[in-house]
Formats: structure tokens, sequence, C-alpha cells
């Protein structure tokens, strides 16, 4: 059985999502086995990177038969954390929080979000999808009171670190990150910072080279 391992390189824990999402399709497709050369293919890596990352939890497949599909998305999904629930708040209920709670496809792979918080008047007491939109100044209770895994922002970049901290201060100890600036957090809590504009950029430089 697959293993978390305490040292894992960062580069194979950022394959990890592209590995699930991709067995992912191809269980969903009734594929029962695929070789470590033909999910390469698919995936632009080479077989030889394939097998080392997936040993680094311990190895999959068998020589000669390759991986078994449903086994393997069993295994990854046990290994990225998806064999559970996770309870999210979203502070900043603007156009990118509300795009966030009225996406249903989180609630698939066990995320949930159960408020949104926003110091905004005319967004507090609204519900978005049958979330509601509480007052920032209810947080620490409500955090409190529930448990919450992940504290998801969405607010200018002049208020990301201070509400990173408070987040922190309210016990979580799990930010996602959609302001446009880098918060910076003591080192037991676990920050993803997500640049929207960054595969944009890489898109439009990708697009000078051609011309």
């Amino acid at each position: 059985m697959a293993k978390r391992r305490d040292r894992v390189s960062e580069a194979v824990i950022r394959r990890l999502p592209k590995y699930y999402r991709y067995i992912t399709e191809l269980k969903n497709n009734g594929v029962q086995r695929v070789s470590s050369n033909e999910l390469g293919q698919k995936m632009g890596l080479t077989a030889s990177q394939i097998r080392q990352d997936f040993n680094c939890f311990g190895g999959f497949g068998q020589q000669g038969y390759g991986y078994n599909v449903p086994e393997l998305h069993g295994e990854l999904k046990k290994i990225i954390g998806l064999d559970r629930q996770y309870n999210m708040v979203v502070i900043g209920a603007g156009n990118l929080g509300q795009a966030l709670a009225n996406y249903s496809g989180f609630e698939k792979e066990g995320f949930y979000i159960k408020a949104l918080f926003d110091i905004n008047p005319r967004l507090v007491g609204i519900s978005i999808r049958g979330i509601d939109v509480l007052d920032i100044d209810s947080l620490k209770s409500y955090v409190g009171k529930n448990h919450i895994d992940i504290g998801v922002i969405c607010t200018p970049k002049e208020q990301a670190q201070e509400i990173a901290e408070l987040l922190v201060d309210c016990g979580i100890k799990n930010i996602w990150n959609f302001a446009p600036v880098d918060v910076v957090l003591p080192d037991d809590v676990v920050v993803e910072n997500v640049h929207l504009s960054d595969s944009l950029y890489i898109l439009c430089y990708r697009t000078g080279e051609e011309s």
C-alpha cells in the first residue's frame, strides 16, 4: 500500500495532481491497465520519471503488466489526501470569491465551502448557492465553533497579508491565497499562492515566440 513520505521532493508533489487527473480520466473511460510508457506519452514525461515518482510512495506497477488503473487511482487519492472531506472558508465575497462559491466541482472532490466573509455591508447577509456571506468580524467566532481545514483568500493584495495572519490566529494552518501577492507566514503554515495571471503571461510569451 502506498504511503506518504516526509521527504518527497517539491517537483514530485507538483506532479501528483497531474497524475491523478490523467489516471482519473483513464478510470472514467473504463481503462483497466496502463504502462508507464503509455502514461508517459499522454503526460509528456518519460517512463523512467514516472516509475521514479511512484517509487517515492512504494511503487504500484508490476513489471510486464504495468499499472492497474482503478487501484492506482485509489492509491493516488490516498496519497494526495482526497479520501476525506475538507471544510473551507473564503475571505472576500467579490467576483472571485463568488465564482469559487458557485463552482460545484470542489464538492465532488471533497472540498466544501462552508461560509464566505467580507467587510462590505452590501454583501454581508446574502447567500451564494446556499453559502452565507458573513461579516469578517465574526470569523474567529465562526472558526471556533466549526471545524475549518482551509482558508481561502480572495481579497485585494493590500489586505492579503493581514487576512492571512488573521486566519492563522484563528487556528487555520492551510491557506489557499488568490490575492496577487505572496503572503509570508510561519513555517508550520502551509501556503499555496495562486497567481492567475502567471499562466496568461506564459501564454503571452510563447505567443510572442511564434511571431
